[in-house]
C-alpha cells in the first residue's frame, strides 16, 4: 500500500454524529476547534455543525425569537477519520463518543442527512418556528381573555399571524373563538 492512499488528500471529509454531553453542544463545537487549532490538524478536518433553529416565543405579549437546537446532545463533525482525528475528537471535554459504527470505528452520515440539516437550519434562519407546534383536532386549555379556563379543540392554526381559532363548548354550542398563541396552553 502506498503512502497517497493514506494522505488526507486521498481520503475525503465525511460528516460524522458526535454525542455531547446535552446543553453543551456550543462548548464542544469550541472545544473542539481549539483542540484542532492546538494539534495542527486542520487538514483532517471541515466543518463543525451544532444544528439550530430560531423559533418565536412570546414573553410578556413581546415576540422573542431565540435559538434552539433541533438535536440536543449532537453535534456534526466533518472530518478524515482515522486514529489521530477519532483520538482528538474522543477525547475532547464533553463529549461521549461518537453514533453509529463500532465503538472505535464510526460511520459516517450521508451528505443528503446533512443537506437536510443544514436546509432545516437555514429555513429556521430565513422564516423562525414557533417554540410550540399546534395541530388541528388538538385540545388546548385557554389561559388568557374572557374565555379563561375554557378548554377547546383546534380547527384552524396560522403560524404567520400566531394565531388559533378553537371551537370552545359555551352553553352547550360549540362557538369558534380566534386567539392568539400566548392565551393557550396544551391539555
Amino acid at each position: 500500500m502506498s503512502d497517497i492512499a493514506t494522505s488526507p488528500a486521498a481520503t475525503p471529509m465525511r460528516w460524522y454524529v458526535v454525542h455531547a454531553y446535552s446543553g453543551m453542544e456550543k462548548a464542544v463545537e469550541r472545544n473542539l476547534r481549539e483542540r484542532i487549532e492546538r494539534s495542527g490538524m486542520q487538514a483532517k478536518f471541515g466543518r463543525i455543525l451544532v444544528p439550530t433553529e430560531e423559533v418565536v416565543e412570546m414573553r410578556n405579549g413581546k415576540k422573542a425569537v431565540t435559538e434552539r437546537r433541533f438535536f440536543p446532545g449532537y453535534v456534526l463533525v466533518e472530518m478524515v477519520m482515522d486514529d489521530e482525528s477519532w483520538h482528538l475528537v474522543k477525547n475532547t471535554s464533553k463529549v461521549t463518543g461518537f453514533v453509529g459504527g463500532a465503538k472505535n470505528r464510526p460511520v459516517p452520515i450521508s451528505e443528503d442527512e446533512v443537506m437536510k440539516i443544514v436546509n432545516q437550519m437555514q429555513e429556521g434562519i430565513e422564516k423562525p418556528r414557533p417554540k410550540v407546534e399546534w395541530e388541528v383536532g388538538e385540545v388546548v386549555r385557554v389561559k388568557d381573555g374572557p374565555f379563561t379556563d375554557f378548554n377547546g379543540v383546534i380547527e384552524e392554526v396560522n403560524y404567520d399571524k400566531n394565531k388559533l381559532r378553537v371551537s370552545v363548548t359555551i352553553f352547550g354550542r360549540a362557538t369558534p373563538v380566534e386567539l392568539d398563541f400566548h392565551q393557550v396552553e396544551k391539555v
